[in-house]
This record gives C-alpha cells, sequence and structure tokens, in this order.
C-alpha cells in the first residue's frame, strides 16, 4: 500500500500523522495534569474551610442563640464553588441540613469518563463542634465541579484551537509541497517524451536548487540523446554511401583490369586452338602465344591480390597483426625508399580481436597512403601502444590500442577536408567505440586513433 503512494500522497500523509501525533500528545498531558490539578485544589479549599468554621464556631456558646447562628453559618459557608458543609447532630429536625446546589452549565459538565478519571470519589472531612455542652460536627465535602468543568472547557478549547492551526499548517504545507514538487511532473512527461523519441524535449529549471539542476541535467541529456540519434542516422547513411563507393571501386577495378586481361587470355587461347587446329602446327606462334597467356596471367594475378588486399589484408588472420604490419611497412618501404619509416610496436599490445587488429591495419594503412601521396615527407613514425579506454562516463577494464601515425611533411591546408578513406575510418572508428583525431602543423600530421579491443577479448 505505501508502495503504491505517489511522493505528495506520502509527504501529506505523514505530515498529518505528526500533527495529530503532536495534538494528541498536548491532549493527553493536559487530560494527565487534571486529576493532580483537581486534587491539589481539593485540598485547598478543605483546608481553607475547615480553618475559617474552626475560628467561627469558636464563640458560638458566647452569642444569645448559637443553634440559630450555626445555621446561618452552614448556609453562608453553603454558598461556596467548591464545598458544602452539612451539619451533623443530635438534632432531630434536622434544621443544619443543606443540599449542594448545581451552578454548573450542562453544556460545560465534563463527561462522566473525565470525571471518574480525575476525581473518581469525593473528598470529606468532619469538623467536630460543641453548642452548649452538646456535641456535634460539620461534614465539608469537597464539590470541584466547577473546576473541572474549567479544565475541561480549556481541554475542549485546546483541542479546538489545535484542530484548527493543525488543519490550517496541513494545508499550507500541502500547497507548498505541491508546489515544490510540481517540476517532478514535468520531469515525468520530458522523460516519457523523450523515450517516445521527442529529443528535442526542454524543461524549464525551476523549483528548489537540487529539482532546478535536474532539470538541466535532463536537457542536456536530452540533447546528448538527440546528437547521439542524428551521429548514428549520419553514420548509418555514411556506411551505406562508403559500401556503395566501394562496390563501385571493386566494380571498376575488376572492368578496367580483369576485363582486358581476360579478352587477351581468350584471344590468345583461340590462337593457339587454330595453331594448333593446323596441319603443321607453327611452333614459334604457339610459344609466343603461350608466353603472353603466361604474362597475362601474372598481371591478372598481381590485380587480384590488390582487389584481395582492398577486401581483406592477406596474412592478417594467419601471421597476425605484427607481422601483417611489418609486411605492409616493408612493402611501404621498398616502394618509396626516400622516405624513411620509424616503427615502434609495443610488446606489451596483446590480443585485441579480429575487428580491432583489421581496423588497426586499415588505419595505418589509410594514414601511410595519404603521406606518400600528398605529404612530401622523408620521415614517418608509427607508433602502437596498448592503452586504457573510457566507455562513457566511467572507467572500464577493457582496453585497447593507441595507434599514431606522425610525418614531417608540409601538413594540411586551413580548408582541407577530409577524404572518404580518413572519413570511413573515423565513423568504423567511432562505431568501435573509439576515437579518431587528426592534428596539422607545421612539422607535419599525426594521425592518431584509440581502437577498442574486440567484446570477446
Amino acid at each position: 500500500m505505501w508502495q503504491k503512494l505517489s511522493l505528495r500522497s506520502r509527504i501529506n500523509l505523514l505530515l498529518a500523522l505528526v500533527l495529530t501525533l503532536g495534538l494528541a500528545i498536548n491532549i493527553a498531558r493536559l487530560v494527565l495534569e487534571a486529576g493532580p490539578r483537581v486534587q491539589a485544589e481539593d485540598q485547598s479549599v478543605i483546608r481553607l474551610a475547615r480553618e475559617f468554621i474552626e475560628t467561627i464556631v469558636a464563640g458560638l456558646d458566647e452569642v444569645p442563640d448559637p443553634e440559630a447562628r450555626l445555621n446561618q453559618i452552614v448556609h453562608d459557608l453553603n454558598r461556596l464553588r467548591h464545598v458544602s458543609i452539612t451539619r451533623q447532630s443530635n438534632v432531630a429536625d434536622g434544621s443544619g441540613r443543606t443540599d449542594r446546589p448545581d451552578n454548573n452549565d450542562d453544556a460545560l459538565s465534563p463527561p462522566a469518563w473525565f470525571v471518574a478519571l480525575v476525581h473518581p470519589e469525593k473528598t470529606t472531612v468532619d469538623v467536630p463542634i460543641s453548642i452548649g455542652g452538646t456535641p456535634g460536627s460539620l461534614l465539608i465535602t469537597s464539590h470541584p465541579n466547577d473546576e473541572m468543568a474549567e479544565i475541561w472547557d480549556g481541554i475542549v478549547t485546546q483541542l479546538r484551537i489545535g484542530s484548527g492551526i493543525a488543519i490550517v499548517l496541513f494545508l499550507i504545507t500541502s500547497m507548498i509541497v505541491s508546489r515544490a514538487l510540481a517540476p517532478i511532473e514535468t520531469l515525468s512527461e520530458a522523460m516519457t517524451k523523450i523515450k517516445s523519441g521527442g529529443y528535442d524535449t526542454r524543461v524549464k529549471p525551476d523549483g528548489p536548487p537540487e529539482l532546478a539542476a535536474i532539470c538541466e541535467k535532463l536537457n542536456q541529456l536530452a540533447a546528448a540523446l538527440g546528437a547521439a540519434v542524428d551521429d548514428k542516422r549520419r553514420l548509418a547513411e555514411r556506411v551505406v554511401s562508403l559500401q556503395d563507393v566501394e562496390r563501385k571501386e571493386i566494380a571498376s577495378e575488376l572492368h578496367d583490369e580483369f576485363g582486358p586481361y581476360l579478352f587477351a587470355l581468350r584471344a590468345h587461347a583461340s590462337a593457339l586452338v587454330r595453331i594448333a587446329a593446323a596441319s603443321e602446327p607453327n611452333v614459334e606462334a604457339a610459344r609466343k602465344h603461350g608466353s603472353a597467356i603466361m604474362e597475362q596471367v601474372n598481371a591478372l594475378q598481381q590485380s587480384n591480390r590488390r582487389v584481395l588486399e582492398k577486401l581483406r589484408p592477406v596474412g592478417l588472420s594467419e601471421l597476425g597483426l605484427r607481422e601483417a604490419l611489418d609486411a605492409l611497412l616493408r612493402l611501404w618501404g621498398e616502394s618509396n625508399p626516400g622516405v624513411v619509416i620509424e616503427t615502434a610496436i609495443s610488446q606489451s599490445l596483446g590480443e585485441t580481436g579480429e575487428t580491432a587488429d583489421l581496423t588497426i591495419y586499415r588505419t595505418i594503412q589509410e594514414a601511410l597512403t595519404n603521406v606518400f601521396r600528398h605529404a612530401s615527407a622523408t620521415c614517418v613514425n608509427v607508433t602502437v601502444e596498448p592503452t586504457e579506454l573510457l566507455s562513457g562516463l566511467t572507467r572500464t577494464s577493457r582496453g585497447g590500442a593507441r595507434v599514431r601515425v606522425r610525418d614531417n611533411g608540409s601538413g594540411l591546408r586551413p580548408d582541407h577536408k577530409l577524404g572518404l578513406g580518413l572519413t570511413g575510418m573515423r565513423e568504423r572508428i567511432l562505431a568501435l567505440g573509439g576515437s579518431l583525431t587528426i592534428a596539422s602543423g607545421d612539422s607535419g600530421v599525426t594521425v592518431e586513433a584509440v581502437v577498442p579491443k574486440d567484446v570477446r577479448c
């Protein structure tokens, strides 16, 4: 039940319980203090009444009519609020007896349970007297009804005033709580919209500083999610575009290189068939066509190797990343003897996984291609070392490799735009959870990539 209540309902319920408990404790305190108050008032009144009676009746024998004087004293004393005086004597006519007048208003009379709680039984005191040698006594009986009525009236008044104050405090506090928690409802609605894809949703920072800070953080989160979704969409479009470009390049190479070679092979093979079908085969012509066929096959194999190299580096799976990189750098060095290639591949790199290995290889290959085509550099430094990666907002144990290719060339022009190769590499690395940065200066260009390990590693 408690778990199903909203935060506003929980706060209001707790506030109501606290106010009710405080009021109940205050009323209980007044009720518990009522008994000692009534008892103290009882004892004080009886003591004063007894001392007063003893003083008055001391000189009754000296007055002309002691009986009449005593009856008058008893009648006058019965006008007191909290006691009644009853004459106890051997006089048979009972002229000294009087009834206690009831001056209590029924509207102010306390309930029976309250009377039984604070004053369960009446207090009586017998004061002995003697008139003309005849012994007698005056019975003093306490009647604290007025005192109990005053206490009960105070309790009822306290209950009414306390209840009114509690209700007012509850209403004021509920209104303050409702206004303070209003941004939470706005936050909930905004989160629902963001969950449905409304990443342009923004919440006005309002309410207490804590909730205002949460609103600002939610706006930042929505903006970040929107940017991430846009990047993801652009990345998907870019991947499709790059795939189309790669397919066109492969189709062009197959058409431009494989087509002529196959046509030449067909022509030489047809010539061989005609020579073989002649009555006197021309051995020299057959040898010539056979040599041409061998040259075309060799050229076709080289073209096939170049296409396969673009699709998948030869030897990467069989030899491993280190040997494949050594072979790649050696080929670049042989093709460009005027450029010094410095290599530093860390021995503690470890296994990074098939996808990461291919990404590292392609990044270095693309960076070197740009260096040898555009940089006019005389020295290139290639570094591959292990690194710890930041995944999201928390550091994880998922390691990776840091790849750095630095040249001493002319650098990039201020208006230079990245080509399809490095753009595709950046998007590929970003998709894997890494990063790629390109810095250009007077001393050349530095391409640095952080490639995470495969999840399975």
